[in-house]
């Protein structure tokens, strides 16, 4: 499934109708989650009906195409079966019980309310607010005109969502397609570790610079907050200073985006297979000491991709478990115990010295080497499509994987 996502020219009046409309997703979906709250046994399809008794009681809710109120519903169910899966694998902590939604900013669409123009850059919504059409200007500021996407039929756009965001209007088109990505055989073989000195080193020795974007612009986006207190709650001016802001976090994390999109393609193209450490980000961030700087990195979002192009281009990427990685020698194995401090692996066993992320880069390859020898050995060797497929969704290699590996270094 391909997102093409374009920003769109809007008048006064489209912008009230498409507020509208995603109020109306906010009301519907806030709704159905009442129902789920007040009573038992409800299911997803008791609030697919719900969604038809609401268009009866209320008449704005009736305006809004009947697959968009739809969608709404499948928004609440959700965030209910997102909470009864965690209660059923029993996670530990907080299990995301639905909450209200109070700032929902998109509103999606199916098969119908929308209609795609002949000329490929103006779309038109066809429900009860009014949208009408819309002109398609594309995401690059210096390009006047949208690139078209007439190219695919019809049939393949399976969804359609209008987005509001800090700086306009866009759309977004769900196209049932799939993407491929070129890739001639390099012959490495790397291992990465993330880190927040490097972004990332690999087991070449090889480092990519971590960018550090919302350091860099925290100066400028604490004098936008501050900016935004002085301002009378209510006032006009108060709307414009949080636009403002709103922008400067919109830029933070589009940059984010562009980084990890491409050095995770760049990382892909050089490799015939890369081997990660599984972490597990959502309990890293709970040190308060290094939240801020693990958020920045955004390892989760740059290791997604390197998944998702590792599916384009039909390379391996393998998920190990991060046990030992940094502690173990890559040389001898055997372990040597660092604190967070300490930035250079000195083994007292083999006399090895390297710089930790290094080291731990040359055991994440080990690892991974391990694992596709030990199931080759089973058998159960995988082709490069297949083994690729698997991995993507970051399946996480055995936690014997060091063990074995280990032994085979010193044997």
């Amino acid at each position: 499934m391909l997102i093409l996502e374009y920003k769109l020219r809007v008048n006064q009046v489209q912008t009230c109708a498409i507020d509208e409309a995603i109020r109306t997703v906010q009301f519907i979906r806030n709704k159905c989650l009442r129902l789920w709250m007040d009573g038992r046994g409800i299911g997803d399809n008791d609030l697919q009906v719900y969604c038809a008794q609401l268009a009866k009681e209320f008449s704005f809710a009736a305006r809004l195409n009947s697959q968009a109120r739809q969608t709404s519903a499948d928004r609440a169910w959700l965030s209910i079966a997102r909470f009864y899966k965690n209660c059923k694998e029993k996670k530990p902590g907080k299990k995301g019980y639905p909450q209200f939604q109070h700032d929902n900013r998109s509103v999606e669409y199916k098969a119908t309310g929308w209609k795609l123009e002949p000329d490929g850059q103006h779309v038109t919504f066809t429900d009860g607010y009014g949208i009408g059409m819309l002109k398609m200007i594309g995401t690059n500021p210096k390009r006047k005109k949208a690139r078209p996407i007439a190219t695919f039929p019809v049939g393949q756009i399976k969804r359609v969502r209008l987005v509001k965001r800090a700086d306009g209007y866009y759309v977004q088109f769900a196209v049932k397609a799939e993407r491929t990505l070129p890739h001639e055989s390099t012959g490495k073989q790397v291992g990465i570790d993330v880190g927040l000195k490097s972004f990332y080193t690999d087991s070449e020795g090889n480092t990519v610079a971590n960018p550090r974007y919302l350091r860099k612009a925290e100066k400028q986006l604490k004098r936008l907050h501050r900016r935004v207190s002085r301002k009378k709650k209510g006032s006009n001016n108060r709307k414009q200073a949080i636009k403002k802001l709103a922008k400067g976090y919109l830029k933070v994390r589009r940059q984010r985006q562009d980084f990890a999109r491409k050095t995770a393609r760049a990382l892909i193209i050089s490799s015939d297979m890369i081997a990660y450490e599984d972490l597990k980000i959502a309990h890293l961030v709970k040190n308060h000491h290094l939240a801020k700087s693990i958020s920045d990195a955004s390892w989760g979002l740059f290791l997604s991709w390197v998944r998702s192009y590792g599916v384009m281009a039909q390379v391996p990427v393998i998920a190990v478990s991060p046990r030992f990685t940094t502690q173990d020698c890559s040389g001898c194995g055997c372990r040597v115990q660092k604190s967070l401090s300490q930035r250079t692996h000195v083994c007292p066993q083999c006399g090895l010295i390297l710089d930790r992320d290094w080291n731990a880069a040359l055991n994440i390859l080990a690892a991974a080497l391990a694992w596709l020898a030990a199931h080759r050995t089973a058998g159960q060797a995988e082709t490069g499509s297949a083994l690729a497929e698997q991995n993507a969704s970051g399946q996480t290699a055995s936690t014997n994987v060091f063990a074995r590996a280990r032994r085979k270094r010193v044997g």
